[in-house]
């Protein structure tokens, strides 16, 4: 038998995790979400709000609510119309704004969707959004108002979904990340299921996750897809799935994305989520990971379990790629006189807010390959697609070897630091 979850019974839930405090003071235990439209031309980029709606239970954290654990490439931001104090802000990266790098946008114009999940505030607000670019310069921003008394803000009703937990914790401030489906039909809910058991105790099994089990809820969600797979433009297949989702992103084959961002979150809103994982039904290789946003990744691939663990390394704890191209074919992803703000990479621009810290003073800056032996922890050149001027921690990592079976030493403390931001004040 099909496992249903109602909305209006997951409340209880949501109210056990008030935190009282500041956090009752200012917001209802309830969800703001705020959906934009993310539009460029020929390198120009404006952002707009789409929509805007309200539903019970918040499932984001109760603390740290006016401070970023990491920068990302884009800021939401809610202020208090009373004194203009920060109230909420979180951070997140688009597909967008890796679209913004490619020889196609300077050509051509392009629409995205984002969506922004904040709690509901008991007054009125102004509700910022702004994306950056590479070298931090504001290049869009979106100011908007919510007022509590606004008629036009659409309150969503209960939705029933198929949903069945497989981690739940009993700790109120449990990280939720939700698993949905997609490319499998009425058919595959099974086969579905199956994969999300294995991303999930894949995931688990790493540390810090490994560590900190208590802290996570993760729950699966079945939305049928009409098609079974999902579309390979390489091989001219197109296919009618939940969630629009397709490999060869910016021409590059491996490259699997959905630009049906709204559908996404309208699929997630029968459970409390934070964080989503999208399976796809396929055994092509690829996948994708975006801070804040989603992991998607091919689930009847052979790399299926090391994959999903990268690109959720993405979406959960922003960590960037560690593998480089020795051609430089992507030698601009960084630019070499800004710090990038993922943790695990680094130009020495500032490397004091990295992991410069984990090292001890003997281990020399940059660290020959050479001596990887010697220092399983240093600054080996090499990182974020460059060849030249990006550092990573390790040798190897995760989040650079699809065979390598753990993160580094710099990775597992850039996640432990999250997950301790997201669960403890």
């Amino acid at each position: 038998m099909k496992r249903l979850s109602v909305v209006f019974i997951s409340v209880v839930v949501f109210v056990l995790t008030a935190e009282g405090g500041e956090f009752s003071r200012l917001f209802a235990d309830s969800t703001l979400r705020v959906d934009y439209a993310l539009c460029a031309d020929h390198g120009r980029v404006n952002a707009y709000r789409r929509g805007i709606r309200k539903f019970a239970g918040w499932a984001g954290r109760r603390h740290n609510l006016d401070t970023l654990a990491l920068k990302g490439n884009g800021q939401v931001t809610m202020r208090s119309c009373r004194d203009g104090r920060v109230m909420y802000t979180q951070s997140f990266s688009t597909l967008m704004q890796e679209w913004l790098s490619t020889p196609e946008s300077k050509e051509d114009n392009g629409a995205w969707e984002m969506t922004a999940l904040m709690p509901l505030p008991k007054d009125t607000v102004e509700i910022e959004m702004t994306l950056t670019d590479m070298h931090r310069d504001t290049i869009a921003r979106c100011l908007s108002q919510y007022n509590p008394a606004d008629i036009l803000v659409a309150s969503r009703l209960p939705v029933m979904v198929d949903s069945v937990y497989l981690v739940r914790s009993l700790r109120a401030d449990a990280i939720d990340v939700v698993l949905l489906s997609e490319g499998y039909t009425v058919a595959e809910r099974d086969s579905f299921l199956t994969h999300a058991r294995v991303a999930v105790d894949e995931i688990m099994s790493y540390v810090p996750w490994q560590r900190s089990a208590d802290r996570w809820n993760f729950v699966a969600v079945f939305t049928p897809s009409a098609d079974s797979g999902v579309s390979v433009p390489d091989k001219g297949q197109w296919l009618n799935t939940a969630f629009g989702s397709h490999f060869a992103t910016f021409y590059s084959p491996r490259y699997l994305t959905t630009p049906c961002v709204w559908a996404l979150h309208d699929a997630a809103e029968g459970v409390p989520y934070e964080h989503i994982i999208v399976l796809a039904n396929t055994d092509e290789y690829g996948g994708g990971g975006i801070y804040n946003n989603y992991t998607l990744t091919a689930a009847r691939n052979q790399w299926f379990k090391p994959v999903v663990v990268h690109e959720f390394g993405h979406s959960f704890g922003g960590l960037a790629d560690e593998y480089f191209y020795e051609n430089d074919v992507m030698e601009d992803s960084y630019p070499k006189d800004v710090e990038p703000w993922e943790p695990n990479i680094t130009t020495l621009v500032d490397f004091g807010s990295k992991w410069r810290r984990l090292l001890p003073v003997s281990v020399p800056v940059p660290t020959p390959p050479a001596q990887m032996g010697k220092y399983p922890l240093g600054v080996y050149e090499g990182g974020g697609y460059s060849f030249k001027g990006v550092y990573r921690p390790a040798f190897e990592c995760r989040m650079r070897n699809n065979s390598y079976p753990v993160f580094c030493g710099a990775c597992e403390d850039a996640l432990s630091r999250l997950i301790e931001y997201y669960t403890k004040d």
